[in-house]
């Protein structure tokens, strides 16, 4: 599940950063496919903001690094609606097994933010997923490719509106009612209850969630703007203390150290102040101060670049 400065599921970091890079799976290791042809190398391209664009591109880095069960409706483009008809997608932090992508016995799709096997551009990997989904009958399993090549990215396929996020105590949303589903999925989701920790989405500001993990608490966000204007105001409160943050898909997620003893809705006017202030910080537009580069030079020697 998520961390306080990691994914919610393990994933490989890049080593290859803003160039091409041919997959090793894409050829044997003399390049041939096993009735001896060979092979087209696939590309794997890697994409910094793979969110930018999208109407809420903070809270989808959000649910894919920070939140552990979430779910928020998706709505297909007018050109998928045409060709699969107006089908109703559902967007979840994870998935049973960490599944890219399950459709259920009525039809209904899941896809899944947090998963095992990823390209270098994940809004792409999210549009396969939901491709492949599409073309599945109901209630069978989903089969996605690892790398999905050249194509329509998560941009194209759906429509472009803010998430209306809902974040579970659980993942019973993965089964159906009056239904049997399959023991594999019970399983995992067992073990994915075991290991939830208590997170609340707060309503202060965009992208914002206070959660309790073990012996302490934090409130975490994600910015939306530049990195160079998100790091100018990033003081919560007295009782807080800024633990540090990290760079996911582009943007900054920073992240607060509080009294593990108070509850999410004491931070509500905390984060709001907080909201204001960066929105005053970022709107101004003369050069920093000798003082004011240091600090931020020290905010930048925190920084920890996840993606």
């Amino acid at each position: 599940m998520a961390r306080p400065f990691g994914p919610g599921v393990p994933t490989a970091r890049r080593k290859r950063l803003g160039w091409v890079a041919v997959s090793k799976r894409a050829k044997t290791p003399r390049g041939r496919a096993s009735n001896g042809e060979k092979r087209e190398k696939i590309r794997d391209v890697y994409v910094g903001r793979p969110f930018e664009g999208l109407a809420d591109e903070p809270e989808w880095i959000a649910l894919r690094e920070l939140v552990p069960a979430a779910a928020a409706p998706l709505k297909l483009s007018p050109a998928y609606i045409e060709r699969y008809g107006d089908r109703q997608v559902t967007l979840a932090t994870v998935l049973p097994m960490a599944w890219p992508a399950m459709i259920k016995p009525d039809g209904r799709v899941l896809i899944g933010l947090q998963r095992h096997v990823q390209s270098g551009d994940v809004s792409r990997d999210l549009a396969v997923a939901l491709q492949c989904a599409l073309e599945t009958p109901p209630g069978k399993t989903v089969g996605v490719p690892a790398l999905p090549g050249v194509g329509e990215r998560l941009q194209d396929v759906i429509e472009n509106v803010p998430l209306d996020v809902t974040v579970h105590t659980g993942f019973e949303f993965w089964l159906d009612d009056n239904a049997t589903d399959d023991p594999n999925v019970r399983a995992s989701l067992e073990r994915a209850n075991a290991s939830i920790f208590p997170t609340v989405k707060l309503a202060a500001a965009p992208a914002t969630y206070w959660c309790r993990v073990t012996d302490r608490s934090h409130v975490r966000l994600v910015l939306g703007d530049h990195e160079d204007l998100a790091l100018d105001a990033l003081l919560l409160g007295d009782r807080t203390k800024f633990a540090g943050m990290f760079r996911a898909h582009g943007l900054l997620a920073p992240v607060w150290d509080l009294p593990l003893e108070v509850e999410a809705e004491e931070w509500e006017a905390p984060v709001a102040e907080f909201a204001k202030r960066y929105a005053e910080a970022v709107a101004i537009t003369e050069p920093l101060t000798a003082a004011e580069r240091r600090s931020k030079q020290g905010l930048i020697g925190r920084l920890q670049p996840l993606r």
